[in-house]
């Protein structure tokens, strides 16, 4: 069975990564601004309230506790009180504002994030989904996303707090006791180094956890996608045990991640309470020598602790900003891939014909298509009409570079002619069309489409030129008449009606509840695999292309229903190129010329009778398949 390896960690440029990410966060300036002004408000205020703690010891509590009691004591702190209550709602309305901007701040950057890798995704050409898995992709839009809104939304804000508060109650230490400062600052020192260490241990663990959460997705996707198959061939127990084995390289990675990362916390606190001790200590010592009053030690040792808390604080966040880092390079790795080159420059326009029948191009929809051609020597520009005819020039392909899938391939296939292609599994059926897509680009010799090599014709206008109806059909969430439009935007009902009657699917399709307006979801799971395959087919319809390629489009169409949507698929073909790839001989007999494919070559060529009278490989084919039918 082929199994997924587990992840392997990289080198990364964690610099370049930060470096990026703040950029996302810059994108969303007011709010960044807003967000920073209301955690300075915020933090200072906690901050300032602090200042007010010396007199309200030495001149109010000290005196109660001393059985001097007055309400005398309390006139002069009313004023205290009073500014106290005002820094402290100015406190709570700024927190509010703080978190709203987060908030804001949070969702607008991964809105931005996601959308450039999803726009970077887009553009990925079909190599690169061959060799991924879905569920790799989609680990990078879930988790790796999930890990930064943990961290955006909490240790962002967090940073900020904790920059202030530790600016602010380090001036407010230094204006009481500056060595008692210094002291604070030595313990504080140790806890950064402590964290600094432990950090860079946990770091490795943390991205690695990522990549293994990746392997596992794809794994677990994959084989819910597969599970008929996985029952079928009763392979239960062993896709238990590889997933056991992808499992446990994430347990691993998680467990040393989070080892690291559970033992900061309370560590640092631990090591906050002795530099609170050590410092209640010598402040007492200075409090009897009469170099600090009551007050003004309380007074410190409150600001000592807002001092050391953001330490502590940010260490409760080292595990979000590591998981952070890990999921933006992840992220960052997909946005940075090369996309689809496309190096084109022939387009497809909308035409008319003048008095002389000259081409021009005209920017409304008037069904006559033209191939516009900037010519790079002297940027003359000729028009010519688009017609679908195919030529293959001696092509060679190979998908890995190392062994060839097709060979010398030569053929052509001129405007109204239905060119077909039979041969075993792996003869490079398939690869033919995908090679006139341009889904992958050829080794040696020319493509030429209306006599132009299909290297100079932007894949997008080469594309919009052609309709293909593959064996496994795809429909996306939405109504039937919708998925139809899928093929052309731009067409009406009618046009849609029209092209389900053509693929002979207008009437299962009026037989269900809400008619063209029926919900489609999950694939398409409420219908048939053939009446999904009648959709495809009507998709292909509605956008009226001049080349039409059709990979085994009728394969889980029974016969009887074949018949009938071959009817309709002779309307559909007339004036136009057909490219035909057929397990069932009996649709290629109509073909004008049938090409006989084995091992990427083509071994035999002509029409249904010139091929059984030469009784070689096709007739061996076809005679084989009507005897065992």
């Amino acid at each position: 069975m082929p199994k997924m390896k587990p992840a392997t960690s990289k080198p990364k440029d964690t610099k370049g990564t930060v470096k990026r990410l703040v950029k996302y966060i810059g994108k969303q300036k007011k709010l960044l601004i807003g967000m920073v002004l209301f955690t300075i408000i915020s933090s200072l205020s906690y901050v300032a309230a602090s200042v007010y703690i010396q007199p309200i010891v030495d001149d109010l509590l000290i005196p109660i506790v001393g059985k001097q009691f007055s309400f005398e004591l309390f006139r002069p702190m009313t004023k205290i009180f009073i500014i106290m209550g005002v820094i402290f709602l100015m406190g709570v309305l700024a927190s509010y504002g703080k978190a709203k901007c987060s908030v804001f701040l949070t969702q607008r950057t991964l809105n931005s994030l996601r959308a450039d890798l999803f726009n970077s995704v887009e553009d990925y050409p079909i190599s690169f989904f061959d060799s991924v898995p879905n569920g790799e992709i989609m680990s990078r839009f879930t988790n790796d996303v999930e890990s930064l809104r943990a961290f955006l939304s909490q240790g962002l804000t967090q940073l900020v707090s904790s920059a202030i508060t530790i600016v602010g109650s380090f001036c407010i230490m230094l204006y009481y006791s500056p060595i008692l400062t210094l002291l604070v600052i030595v313990m504080v020192a140790f806890m950064v180094l402590i964290t600094a260490k432990l950090g860079k241990k946990s770091s490795a663990f943390f991205k690695k956890q990522q990549q293994n959460l990746g392997v596992v997705n794809g794994f677990i996707e994959e084989t819910i996608e597969g599970q008929k198959v996985v029952k079928v061939f009763n392979h239960e127990d062993k896709i238990t045990e590889h997933f056991g084995e992808v499992n446990e390289e994430l347990r691993k990675a998680s467990t040393g991640a989070n080892t690291f990362a559970s033992i900061l916390m309370p560590l640092m606190n631990n090591l906050s309470h002795i530099n609170y001790a050590i410092t209640a200590a010598v402040g007492g010592i200075f409090a009897v020598k009469g170099a600090l009053s009551a007050g003004g030690i309380v007074a410190f040792l409150t600001n000592s602790r807002n001092f050391s808390q953001p330490i502590t604080q940010l260490s409760q966040q080292f595990n979000n900003a590591i998981m952070a880092i890990a999921g933006a390079e992840r992220i960052f790795e997909y946005i940075d891939k090369c996309g689809e080159k496309d190096d084109g420059y022939v387009m497809l326009v909308n035409a008319r014909e003048d008095e002389n029948g000259e081409l021009y191009e005209v920017p409304e929809h008037t069904g006559l298509w033209a191939w516009k051609h900037t010519h790079t020597a002297d940027g003359s520009i000729t028009y010519k009409r688009l017609r679908g005819e195919v030529t293959f020039d001696n092509v060679v392909f190979s998908y890995d570079g190392k062994k060839t899938v097709l060979n010398n391939i030569s053929l052509y296939a001129k405007p109204g002619q239905k060119i077909a292609f039979v041969g075993s599994t792996g003869a490079g059926k398939t690869t033919i069309t995908n090679l006139i897509n341009r889904f992958y680009d050829i080794s040696e010799g020319k493509i030429r489409y209306d006599g132009i090599n299909i290297q100079k014709i932007k894949k997008a206008d080469l594309r919009r030129s052609l309709a293909m109806v593959l064996q496994d059909t795809h429909l996306f969430t939405g109504t039937i008449e919708e998925n139809i439009r899928y093929g052309n935007l731009n067409a009406s009902r009618d046009d849609v009606i029209n092209a389900a009657k053509l693929a002979n699917a207008h009437d299962f399709i009026m037989g269900l509840p809400d008619g063209y307006d029926t919900v489609l979801t999950a694939d398409g799971i409420n219908l048939s695999q053939g009446q999904r395959q009648l959709l495809s087919i009507a998709r292909a319809a509605v956008s009226d292309p001049p080349v039409l390629i059709l990979d085994e489009a009728t394969s889980s169409i029974d016969t009887r229903t074949e018949k009938l949507i071959e009817q309709g698929m002779d309307k559909l073909m007339e004036g136009r190129t057909v490219f035909v790839i057929a397990h069932r001989l009996s649709t290629v007999r109509n073909a004008k010329a049938i090409m006989v494919l084995e091992h990427g070559e083509i071994i035999e060529r002509g029409n249904h009778e010139d091929l059984l009278e030469q009784k070689g490989r096709y007739y061996k084919l076809y005679t084989g398949q009507f005897e065992l039918s």
